[in-house]
C-alpha cells in the first residue's frame, strides 16, 4: 500500500517544473502581445474629406474669414483690413473688404486711393482685387463699356442689403445698387451706389494663385 504514494511524491518535482515552464511561457507571450499592441496616441488621424474642386488654394489662408484687423499681403505689399461690408441679395451672400493703402510702399498705389478685395462663392471661391477709379464720364447704362482700351460686357445688375464692420465710410446698414461688367483675362469693372447716391467705380482683377497671403489679426 506504500507504492502509489511514493510514485506521486516522485512525480511532484516534474509537475512543479512543468507548471513553472508554462508560467514562463505565458509571461513571455503577454510581453510579446503588449509590445505588438498599437499605441493609440501614435495612430495617425483619419484624413479630413475635402472638396477636390475647391479653389481655396488660390490664397494662403481662408479669405472667407477675412475681417477688420487682419493683414493681407499681395504681390509683396502688405495691407491692413480696415473694415468689411457683408452683402446679401436673397439667399446669396458675399463680402467686400476695405484695405489700408495709405502706407503701401509701391509706385502702383496712390495715397488715398481705395483698395478693396471681394470674396464670393458662386459656387467656386472667387477672390478679386479692386482699385477705385474715377467714374466721371462713365455710367453703367450700356451693354458694353471701354476703359483703358479694355472692353467690358455687362454681366450682372441688382440691389443688395448690407451691413458693415470696422471702418468703411458707410453706415451700419443700408442698400446698394450694383452693376458688374466682365472683361477678358479675369478683369472686371464694377459700379456701386449706396443709398441712391452717386455711382462709384472700380476695376478688378482675379487674384492669381499664390500671390495673396492672409495673416489673421486675432
Amino acid at each position: 500500500m506504500e507504492r502509489p504514494l511514493s510514485v506521486e511524491v516522485g512525480m511532484l518535482p516534474a509537475v512543479i517544473a512543468l507548471l513553472a515552464l508554462i508560467l514562463v511561457a505565458l509571461v513571455v507571450l503577454i510581453v510579446v502581445l503588449l509590445r505588438r499592441r498599437p499605441n493609440a496616441a501614435q495612430t495617425p488621424p483619419a484624413p479630413t474629406p475635402v472638396d477636390p474642386f475647391a479653389s481655396v488654394g488660390e490664397v494662403a489662408g481662408d479669405p472667407r474669414a477675412l475681417k477688420a484687423g487682419d493683414l493681407v499681403e499681395y504681390l509683396g505689399v502688405r495691407y491692413f483690413v480696415r473694415g468689411s461690408v457683408r452683402l446679401r441679395e436673397g439667399g446669396y451672400t458675399w463680402s467686400e473688404h476695405l484695405l489700408d493703402a495709405d502706407g503701401a510702399d509701391t509706385a502702383d498705389t496712390v495715397a488715398g486711393t481705395k483698395v478693396w478685395v471681394s470674396v464670393e462663392e458662386d459656387p467656386d471661391l472667387e477672390v478679386v482685387w479692386w482699385t477705385e477709379r474715377d467714374a466721371a464720364g462713365l455710367t453703367p447704362d450700356q451693354p458694353t463699356l471701354t476703359l483703358d482700351g479694355v472692353e467690358y460686357r455687362r454681366d450682372e445688375h441688382g440691389t443688395a442689403d448690407y451691413r458693415t464692420e470696422g471702418t468703411t465710410g458707410l453706415g451700419d446698414t443700408g442698400r446698394v445698387e450694383y452693376v458688374d461688367y466682365e472683361g477678358p483675362g479675369g478683369r472686371y469693372l464694377s459700379f456701386e451706389r449706396f443709398g441712391g447716391g452717386a455711382w462709384e467705380a472700380g476695376t478688378g482683377e482675379r487674384v492669381p494663385t499664390g500671390t495673396m497671403t492672409i495673416y489673421p489679426g486675432g
